[in-house]
């Protein structure tokens, strides 16, 4: 009687691992441009902000995104989150930390598209300010990169 209890749990572990076998192979986790669905006639802009960028990371500094002067959301290191926009021609600038330059960039938003802008701590000389020291930078970021990085960010959703 006492083998017999115990090798009942034995096969019941034994079966579970033959039906989990049987599941369908996983194609792994998708990423959040695949996650969340673009609304028709709507043009997204993702903001991207990499755990650790090649220019480095301001520390404890989580700059506020803007399009056309308004606050959208900060911008954490190792997340990423979107905004839907009508389309149309919009400027986005990033919060300075260290010394401000003014920069931005002008996008035109086209229906049914996907922009990626990525948060890096910059120096301002690459970005061809004439104003020294560092600050934050939106730089835009070539589809096929963002959707490298976008399955390793904590993804916020819309914003």
């Amino acid at each position: 009687m006492r083998n017999r209890l115990l090798s009942t749990p034995l096969w019941l572990g034994l079966w579970l691992l033959v039906l989990a076998g049987c599941a369908p192979p996983s194609t792994g986790p998708a990423s959040p441009a695949q996650i969340h669905a673009l609304a028709p006639g709507m043009a997204r802009v993702w903001i991207l902000r990499q755990a650790n960028a090649p220019g480095g990371n301001v520390e404890a500094a989580d700059p506020m995104v803007y399009v056309n002067g308004t606050p959208i959301a900060p911008s954490a290191a190792g997340t990423a989150y979107y905004r839907d926009f009508a389309p149309g021609t919009y400027r986005f600038t990033v919060q300075a930390y260290g010394t401000p330059t003014g920069l931005g960039d002008t996008y035109q938003l086209v229906p049914e598209t996907q922009t990626y802008l990525q948060v890096m701590g910059v120096p301002n000389w690459q970005l061809g300010s004439s104003v020294g020291g560092g600050s934050f930078a939106l730089l835009a970021m070539s589809p096929q990169t963002a959707m490298q990085y976008l399955p390793t960010m904590t993804d916020l959703g819309p914003r």
